[in-house]
């Protein structure tokens, strides 16, 4: 079913375990960039607010950041795009997503607002560790009133109702290599 890897860039982690953690952030509207090439397209390309997630497998902070990224996709106003890029998976696509954080050292899972290719919140991973999700939601909430125009939200509520998240702190998903 999954290709073998064999290069030592190809992902640490089995696809099929994290699947399930890609699949929060797509379900609202969140669009994967996999390659060096699609992240650059999207931060040179996006008109407005971009919404970047550094996703990680890190149970406690990635399970607070993915609820809080989407719940914060709820509101009024909302950016005018979201992209998920996944730490030890597309490793060149996270590269060079990090790459457009200058100043920060690299952090997942992290969250980034881009205003023509310039940082206008970041939130590493410090930021996010021992917050709730409603914490860090109401926090990107706040600079969405300030930096957004798109309406919102960026599914209908009910179909937000229906998601669920998977948070399991101390989680170990076995690497591939």
């Amino acid at each position: 079913m999954f290709e073998k890897f064999t290069t030592a860039r190809g992902p640490m982690y089995d696809p099929a375990a994290v699947q399930p953690m890609r699949d929060e952030l797509v379900a609202v509207g969140f669009e994967e960039l996999r390659t060096a090439d699609e992240v650059d397209a999207a931060v040179r390309d996006t008109e407005g607010l971009l919404f970047v997630v550094l996703n990680s497998v890190c149970g406690c902070a990635a399970g607070s950041a993915r609820p809080a990224a989407t719940k914060a996709l709820q509101h009024s106003v909302i950016p005018d795009r979201f992209v998920t890029v996944f730490a030890g998976m597309e490793r060149d696509a996270v590269d060079r997503m990090r790459s457009h954080f200058p100043g920060f050292t690299p952090s997942s899972p992290c969250m980034a607002l881009l205003k023509d290719g310039k940082i206008e919140l970041m939130l590493q991973r410090h930021d996010i560790e021992g917050r709730s999700a409603e914490e860090i939601a109401e926090e990107l909430r706040s600079n969405f009133d300030v930096l957004c125009h798109r309406p919102g939200p960026s599914i209908p509520a009910e179909d937000y109702e229906k998601l669920e998240y998977d948070r399991v702190c101390g989680s170990h998903i076995p690497r591939l290599n």
